[in-house]
């Protein structure tokens, strides 16, 4: 039961509970930002458009996509899918989360490294994701010590694969407020504004990669205390 879990109660849960408080945070402070438009009236596609351009990026599309907070870069076909408040908004937040994801598309096509590092992760860490935690348990209860050591090499993996995307996420947006600026894009107080918006964010990576480092460290702790 959860309550004789020790490692979960100490670990797990504190980190759980963090990113709980990360993403109502982000959630928050884009409902803010999304109320307050920007000066000069741009829309996040005219500003995702406006970091290509910084960058002499002409060869990828900014599209309108569906749902909402779905904003990504697809490098698979050099598409910007920017959702529909985003695409066609000019709030506070459309402009910097479409500034970020154009952030994305410049790492890509600068080559920047810690992307190329996370793509040969990702294999691993897709199998990892679904599979690294049931081998471990399988292996736990079976008295596999084999299939438990997959399984947490495996979920490790899956938390490398975190570690290595937070400064991909930082980057993006570091990159996406230095163009904000240099282009004028947003007076002064508007970009305090895409900061909070980008921060708020960013930190839930952070939250993320907390809760995925604390399950490795609780799989590791219970299954050396079994094998005493």
């Amino acid at each position: 039961m959860l309550w004789y879990d020790y490692y979960y109660i100490v670990l797990v849960l504190p980190a759980v509970i963090l990113s709980v408080i990360a993403q109502a945070k982000v959630k928050s402070t884009y409902n803010k930002f999304a109320r307050i438009s920007n000066s000069k009236h741009i829309t996040g596609a005219q500003a995702a458009y406006n970091v290509l351009m910084h960058y002499g990026i002409t060869n990828v599309k900014i599209e309108c996509g569906s749902g909402k907070l779905s904003d990504h870069y697809d490098p698979r076909v050099n598409v910007i899918r920017l959702s529909p408040e985003v695409y066609s908004g000019s709030s506070i937040a459309s402009i910097g989360i479409a500034c970020h994801e154009a952030g994305h598309a410049a790492q890509h096509a600068q080559n920047y490294l810690p992307i190329k590092v996370r793509n040969l992760i990702l294999p691993v860490a897709n199998f990892g994701s679904s599979a690294g935690v049931l081998l471990a348990v399988i292996g736990y209860f079976l008295g596999f010590g084999i299939l438990i050591d997959v399984g947490i090499i495996l979920f490790a993996a899956v938390v490398v694969f975190q570690l290595v995307t937070l400064p991909i996420e930082f980057n993006a947006s570091s990159r996406a407020l230095r163009v904000i600026e240099e282009t004028e894009m947003l007076y002064n107080e508007e970009r305090a504004g895409a900061k909070k918006v980008l921060s708020a964010a960013a930190m839930t990576y952070v939250a993320s990669l907390l809760v995925s480092l604390m399950s490795l460290i609780r799989l590791i702790l219970r299954t050396n205390s079994r094998r005493r």
